[in-house]
């Protein structure tokens, strides 16, 4: 018998996320690496706005903080906050081998877990592109995963971050958290004076959010003050720049970043020999209007109609939380198969 509710986790840096197979998610802001002592209070408080779960599936990219000494003890100081909010039900902690492990045997093998999440929403889309050559291009607030699929497997060619940035299946660049500096590097300054998210607003491209002050100068993201913010990355002022100066930077530094994503796409499925070919490209993140760029410009000849778009397939809240939303439905199909082979 399935679990009557099954919560997946994904416990990031910047964002703590949780979804159940019936499509109820949430994703809650939590910088993970100024309060590390406070994980279990935020996730009992995450998991506490949904029905009671029996058990918990779990990914995470939180290990990568710096406020842990290495990724082992990240992994193990994320999985003892899950524990203790487990309160003794079961957990699972998805590995790149696409199995779950126990927590003690994730704690382990810290590198099979750590970053996995990707993996896990590979291996779930992958029943999207079930024949032939597939690619997942999830853009997100921070990162950008640029995933290979072969017949609706994952086919990346590394499965730790320092592969996969090396491969460029992992691409250290978002639609909010990324500095312009490390965009734009010519003669602007080297600070942190303003993000993606800027550049996004300011194009119409993401809405503005007056109440939100995780911005690079805590004031809040509307189109007013996201170009002060990037006027200072030019080292001026809204009274030296007009908005029109800006406006063009700001599609400079978008072009910019979409001709990077565009050439790591084009890298990562035709560099390596034997890709067979590409039939469909599933889109998803914060990103996706980004990611529908990339596609269009880096694979013309894939049609708009094998373009899936995870926020069309599942809603906007859904997507947003998509690594949680896949590890409560493999968790669930896991047990199906486990359950039919007992019997």
């Amino acid at each position: 018998m399935i679990p009557s509710t099954i919560l997946g986790l994904d416990i990031g840096g910047a964002n703590l996320k949780a979804a159940t197979v019936s499509r109820q998610a949430r994703s809650v802001p939590f910088p993970l690496w100024k309060q590390p002592e406070q994980l279990p209070a935020a996730l009992a408080q995450l998991i506490a706005s949904f029905p009671r779960a029996e058990t918990f599936a779990i990914t995470m990219t939180g290990e990568l903080c710096d406020c842990f000494l290495t990724k082992r003890d990240g992994v193990a100081t994320i999985l003892a906050a899950v524990e203790a909010v487990a309160a003794g039900r079961p957990v699972g902690v998805w590995s790149t081998d696409g199995l779950f492990l126990t927590p003690g045997a994730a704690k382990q093998q810290p590198w099979k877990v750590a970053a996995a999440n990707w993996h896990a929403l590979a291996r779930f889309v992958g029943r999207f592109a079930p024949h032939a050559g597939g690619l997942l291009l999830d853009i997100g607030s921070t990162t950008s995963d640029i995933i290979p699929l072969h017949h609706g497997l994952p086919a990346s060619s590394g499965t730790t971050d320092w592969e996969r940035l090396q491969r460029r299946e992992l691409v250290y660049v978002g639609v909010r958290r990324t500095p312009i500096c490390a965009i734009w590097t010519d003669h602007i300054c080297a600070e942190l004076f303003a993000t993606t998210q800027d550049i996004y607003t300011i194009l119409g491209l993401l809405p503005e959010e007056p109440d939100n002050r995780d911005t690079a100068d805590g004031r809040p993201l509307t189109t007013a003050y996201a170009l002060a913010r990037l006027a200072r990355m030019l080292g001026a002022d809204r009274e030296q720049l007009t908005d029109e100066h800006l406006r063009d930077f700001a599609v400079r530094v978008h072009t910019r970043l979409l001709h990077q994503l565009v050439e790591a796409a084009r890298h990562v499925y035709y560099d390596p020999p034997g890709r067979p070919e590409l039939k469909t490209v599933i889109i998803a993140g914060a990103g996706e209007f980004l990611a529908r760029r990339v596609v269009e410009e880096a694979f013309p000849a894939v049609p708009p109609a094998a373009i899936v778009s995870l926020q069309q397939e599942w809603g906007a809240t859904v997507s947003a939380c998509a690594p949680a939303y896949a590890v409560a439905v493999l968790a669930a199909e896991q047990h199906r198969v486990a359950e039919a082979t007992v019997r």
